[in-house]
C-alpha cells in the first residue's frame, strides 16, 4: 500500500533506526491484514470501535503486552500520517491506550559475576580477543549490541581515551572509556583484528571500515553478540538467563551505586528523558543501608 511506504519514509527521514522502521512495517501490515480480513476500506473505513476490537485481537492473541505497546503505537502513527497527508480530519486510534507495562527490573550482575564473566574469554586467539574487547566495552561505555557492532576502527581516540559512538536517533554522543577497556581494544588490534582481515584485504583490496569482524571477516551483528553472550555466561557459571543488554544495566547500576549523579548516567547511556534512567536507581537494599548510615546525622546514636 503506498500510504504505508510513504508513511514508512516518513520514519526515516525523521531518523528513526533502522530496527524501528523494520518493526513498525510488519506491525502496520499486520493491522492492515486484519483491515482487509473484515472487508473495512483503509482509511475513511476504519472507526475508534475497530480499532478497540483490533486491541482486543491482540490481547486474545497472547500477545507480551510490549508488544502490544508496539503494535498500537505504530497503528497511532499510521494514522496521525494519514490524518497530516489530509486522508482523515481525525484520528480514530488517538484515545486509544496501551496496555500497563509491568515494571520488570533489569537483571544486574555484581562486579564479580562481571569479572568472572570477563575472565572466562580465552584471549590466546583472535576471537578471543575480539570477544574481550566487546565485553569490555560494554560495560566500560553501557553500550547497546547496536552500538557495539556499529563501531568503526576510527571510533576511538586513544589519546583523549574516548569512544565515539552512534546511538538511537541517529545521535553521536562522545563517552570517556577506562583504561583496562582501551587497553582491550589496542590487545584486539595489535594481535587479533589483523587475523581476521578478509583474505582479498592482504592482496590489496580495501580494509573493512568496522571495528569488530566476524572470523569471515565481516562486520559482526547484533545475532552474534547474543551467541557470544551465552557461551560465555554458561563458562563462567553466571545466570544463565543473562542478555547483552545487562552490561548496560550493570554499567548504569555500578555508577548509581558509586554515587553518579543520575543526569550524568542519563548522558552517558544517551536517553533522551530521564525517566528512561531512573530504572537504574533499583539499587539494593543493603547499599541503601550502607548510604543511609553513612549520610543521615541521626542514624546512629
Amino acid at each position: 500500500m503506498a500510504i504505508l511506504e510513504r508513511y514508512l519514509d516518513s520514519l526515516t527521514q525523521s531518523s528513526c533506526s533502522r530496527k524501528t522502521v523494520v518493526a513498525y512495517r510488519r506491525d502496520c501490515r499486520h493491522f492492515l491484514r486484519y483491515v482487509a480480513r473484515d472487508g473495512s476500506e483503509f482509511p475513511a473505513g476504519v472507526d475508534y470501535r475497530f480499532v478497540r476490537r483490533y486491541a482486543a485481537h491482540l490481547a486474545n492473541m497472547k500477545y507480551e503486552k510490549s508488544s502490544v505497546s508496539r503494535k498500537l503505537s505504530a497503528v497511532r502513527g499510521l494514522f496521525r500520517f494519514c490524518r497530516s497527508e489530509g486522508l482523515l480530519q481525525h484520528s480514530p486510534a488517538e484515545a486509544l491506550s496501551s496496555p500497563k507495562q509491568s515494571k520488570k527490573l533489569p537483571k544486574v550482575l555484581r562486579p564479580r559475576e562481571v569479572e568472572a564473566f570477563l575472565e572466562a574469554i580465552d584471549i590466546a586467539k583472535p576471537l578471543g580477543l575480539r570477544d574481550r574487547a566487546i565485553f569490555e566495552i560494554m560495560y566500560a561505555c553501557g553500550l547497546r549490541s547496536e552500538e557495539v557492532v556499529s563501531l568503526d576502527v576510527g571510533s576511538f581516540d586513544f589519546e583523549q581515551e574516548e569512544l565515539r559512538v552512534t546511538g538511537k536517533g541517529d545521535k553521536t554522543r562522545v563517552l570517556p572509556v577506562g583504561e583496562i577497556a582501551l587497553e582491550a581494544v589496542r590487545e584486539y588490534l595489535q594481535r587479533g583484528r589483523g587475523e581476521l582481515l578478509p583474505e582479498a584485504v592482504h592482496e590489496g583490496a580495501p580494509e573493512p571500515r568496522a571495528l569488530f569482524l566476524s572470523s569471515r571477516g565481516k562486520r559482526l551483528g547484533t545475532s552474534d553478540i547474543r551467541r557470544r553472550t551465552t557461551k560465555y555466561v554458561r563458562k563462567a557459571s553466571v545466570d544463565t538467563n543473562t542478555s547483552s543488554h545487562v552490561f548496560r544495566h550493570c554499567f548504569a547500576t555500578h555508577l548509581l551505586e558509586g554515587g553518579a549523579d543520575l543526569r550524568a548516567v542519563q548522558e552517558l547511556l544517551g536517553h533522551a528523558s530521564i525517566s528512561t534512567t531512573q530504572r537504574y536507581t533499583h539499587v539494593s537494599g543493603a547499599h541503601l543501608r550502607r548510604v543511609y548510615e553513612r549520610s543521615h546525622p541521626r542514624a546512629h546514636s
